[in-house]
């Protein structure tokens, strides 16, 4: 099965763009290789501390033994959210082991919590905003709000039954609002990170039209008047050789062998110009899907594959869409993207298998070539109940 064309045209796909710094293997993104970037968590973080400031000063006066666990709980407290902060982007994008690291971070917060209630009193219970704020910033939707009703129920509850503590009528309601406001905050953040990868994405396919509009143009020019001196060096090579001119023929076959080298150079640097960019081919993706009347669920950004497998990703998806449209007779489709794997399923029956269950097309096999080349694995097959599974798994 062959590569995927857009509708209706033959234009050569767009070429890929260039990694830039910020996209090579190994490096870090730029945001995180400047000062500023390593230090953002304590600059962003720290200010907030201030507050713990009541819970301190309430320790201070009690004996040096329960002083000093209460303030070495404090400090580890306070470490703890900031780092939590800096684990909240991580989070956000869905990075392998970031939510586990939160949860681990938040259950340790509530643990020195405890630690500091001897010492604190019921001025303790102000470490609950910082807890559910990153909680907030961190957590799926359902689950900070779970966290955050409990967290304001147990403000209420907590100095009420501790024998001692004094209960702050409103300071449930400043959990609230406190862990709203970190909402709102995320959402903005949320939704300028998601207008930095959009613009990136479209400059990356601008790039790659006009890379892909110069393939073209290359194509058309050089190899139609290539193509003709190549006709004619042969056709004068054959007069020469009726006429007996054996040196002219032979300065005329130099002349044909250059250009057939030089109309070969061409052409396999159109094909270079030609290849394939991950976001490009989810935007052909979903023309396609849509064009054919299959409702397309597709990721609308890429960050969260490595620069190293994104053009491998972008063959699967080509060749797992092309599937889809030609063979499939799905209703929906649905790509996946992640670190370490690329999925398309749809709800269809997917291509024709041979005698041996191997799944036929030129297609497939030139996608399984490509996988093995990289050292990556396959897998073409039913999906889970009904409809048909292309997966490329990447080695860690």
């Amino acid at each position: 099965m062959g590569t995927v064309d857009a509708p209706g045209t033959s234009a050569p796909q767009p070429s890929p763009v260039a990694p830039s710094a910020r996209e090579r293997p190994g490096d870090r993104r730029a945001v995180d290789t400047g000062p500023i970037g390593r230090w953002r968590p304590l600059l962003f973080g720290s200010p907030w501390l201030i507050y713990l400031l009541y819970p301190v000063a309430a320790i201070w006066d009690r004996p040096a033994g329960v002083r000093w666990l209460g303030l070495g709980a404090l400090l580890l407290f306070a470490a703890c959210f900031v780092l939590g902060i800096a684990t909240v982007g991580p989070a956000r994008r869905g990075q392998p082991g970031a939510l586990r690291r939160v949860v681990v971070v938040l259950a340790a917060m509530l643990l020195l919590l405890s630690l500091a209630a001897p010492a604190a009193g019921d001025n303790v219970v102000a470490g609950l905003i910082y807890v559910g704020v990153l909680a907030t910033m961190t957590l799926p939707t359902r689950a900070a709000v779970a966290v955050v009703t409990l967290l304001a129920v147990s403000a209420e509850v907590v100095p009420r039954v501790v024998p001692g503590w004094q209960a702050d009528n409103f300071f449930a309601f400043q959990v609230l609002v406190s862990c709203f406001a970190a909402w709102g905050i995320t959402q903005v953040i949320s939704r300028n990170a998601e207008l930095v990868q959009a613009r990136e994405q479209i400059q990356r396919l601008a790039v790659a039209e006009e890379r892909g509009r110069m393939a073209r143009d290359l194509h058309d020019i050089l190899g139609h008047s290539l193509t003709v001196i190549t006709i004619k060096a042969e056709l004068a090579g054959r007069m020469a050789q009726a006429e007996g001119a054996e040196r002219a023929g032979a300065e005329i076959a130099d002349v044909e062998r250059l250009a057939r080298e030089a109309l070969a150079d061409v052409r396999s640097t159109i094909g270079g110009m030609r290849g394939v960019t991950l976001a490009s081919e989810l935007a052909g993706a979903r023309t396609a899907l849509e064009a054919a009347g299959i409702r397309a669920d597709l990721p609308s950004a890429v960050e969260a594959v490595p620069s190293r497998w994104r053009e491998l990703y972008a063959w699967a998806v080509r060749e797992g869409v092309t599937n889809v449209v030609r063979h499939s007779g799905a209703t929906s489709c649905v790509v996946r993207l992640g670190p370490r794997a690329v999925e398309i399923e749809d709800d269809g029956c997917g291509p024709s298998a041979d005698a041996s269950g191997r799944r036929q097309g030129h297609g497939l096999d030139g996608l399984r070539e490509r996988v093995a080349r990289e050292g990556a694995r396959l897998v073409v097959g039913p999906a889970a109940g009904h409809g048909f599974l292309l997966r490329v798994e990447v080695p860690a």
